[in-house]
């Protein structure tokens, strides 16, 4: 795939998640932390799990960034692990559930309309770094998984899994929204 066009992509779907996650302001206290039963994650701690990512790999990709040497190719071919990781963030009809790691589990922290905003300052710093991201080899810079820092994915894999992975958690604050509607 053309390295632009994936950065493009990227770019809108960040942005689209943004506006996604703004219109949640609207929404009071009670409807944020409102949950379907006592194991499911309420809207607010969906962000929080997104904002635990983001303070995970939004660092590292700055710099990662900010230090490549290797300049930015016109195409990008994504790794096996990478495509693997970034696909399987990918929201599917029947949602497949993952465990999560324990260090990214919010349920029942005491969180507030912060988390909201923490989420939208860190989509913005994404669409920053896929912007600075033009000039560097999406293919040689690498960076470390949260699973592992042995297993290292290829700076656009990494872009891809982290925005599909937000995409993942978007689409379930939209199931979450329509099943309160309908408690």
């Amino acid at each position: 795939m053309q390295s632009e066009i994936l950065l493009q992509s990227l770019m809108e779907q960040t942005r689209q998640i943004i506006n996604q996650v703004e219109k949640l302001r609207e929404y009071d206290l009670d409807a944020l932390t409102w949950r379907p039963n006592l194991n499911s994650w309420n809207i607010l701690e969906c962000l929080e799990h997104l904002n635990l990512y983001g303070d995970f790999y939004l660092p590292q990709m700055e710099r990662k960034i900010n230090s490549a040497t290797a300049q930015a190719e016109p195409e990008f071919k994504s790794g096996f692990l990478g495509n693997y990781f970034a696909k399987s963030m990918l929201p599917k009809e029947k949602t497949n559930k993952m465990k999560t790691f324990k260090d990214k589990d919010p349920i029942n922290a005491k969180l507030d309309k912060g988390v909201i905003d923490r989420c939208v300052e860190q989509q913005i710093k994404l669409l920053e770094l896929l912007s600075q991201s033009r000039k560097v080899s999406l293919e040689k810079v690498k960076l470390e998984t949260s699973i592992s820092s042995l297993i290292k994915l290829k700076l656009g894999d990494t872009f891809l899994f982290f925005v599909n992975h937000n995409v993942r958690h978007l689409k379930q604050i939209e199931k979450l929204q329509n099943e309160m509607k309908n408690a």
